[in-house]
């Protein structure tokens, strides 16, 4: 476990082998859990939403149900077919996609009212992170959200992350015409030593 294949992107370093333990984890807790502290800002009605970096399509699942129209965009195709799978007759809609330039869905030109990343942000490197965020923004709709956790504490053996500041990334959010509606911390919800959570929600100018 460690170097990803040539073909997959370096962020999703030991996913692969872990597929299957890791969407067991993500599935152990909820959507209202995960994202407790910015529910009431998601789109209150049929909406279209993007969750990049779905693993288990716990979240992406749990809208669909909601009444949204879904994307999910999973880089790691263990974890893809494993979504696919658990969350069948979901409507969700799976994509192979990945930041940061997210290719496929740029090219779309698709159109999003919430982005979701969930504990996605902190496997780019720094030279990634401002292309990242040209493509987060090219995404929202006028008045979109962005859902985005930042992950601070000790990095899991085979994995790249980086302790990204949340002040880093609003001062880039800002410079895209994205304005904080929502920081906040929280601790880590299954009580891994020394790691906790930075919960940011950005909203796109009209």
């Amino acid at each position: 476990m460690g170097e990803p294949r040539a073909d997959r992107p370096a962020g999703t370093a030991g996913y692969g082998e872990a597929a299957g333990r890791l969407a067991a984890q993500y599935e152990a807790v909820t959507f209202a859990e995960v994202h407790r502290e910015a529910l009431q800002l998601f789109p209150p009605g049929p909406a279209d939403v993007l969750d990049i970096g779905a693993g288990s399509g716990r979240d992406a699942a749990a809208l669909a149900a909601l009444g949204h129209r879904v994307v999910a965009a999973e880089p790691t195709p263990e974890l893809r077919r494993i979504g696919e799978h658990l969350h069948a007759g979901s409507g969700v809609r799976w994509t192979d996609d990945a930041l940061p330039d997210l290719p496929g869905l740029g090219a779309a030109g698709a159109r999003f009212d919430a982005v979701l990343l969930t504990a996605v942000w902190m496997h780019l490197a720094p030279d990634q992170r401002p292309p990242a965020m040209d493509a987060l923004t090219g995404l929202l709709a006028p008045g979109g959200h962005l859902f985005l956790t930042l992950r601070h504490g000790p990095v899991p053996p085979g994995r790249r992350m980086y302790d990204v500041p949340a002040d880093e990334t609003l001062s880039l959010a800002r410079s895209r015409g994205l304005h904080p509606v929502l920081h906040t911390e929280r601790p880590d919800l299954h009580g891994r030593s020394g790691v906790h959570w930075t919960v940011l929600v950005l909203a796109l100018s009209r």
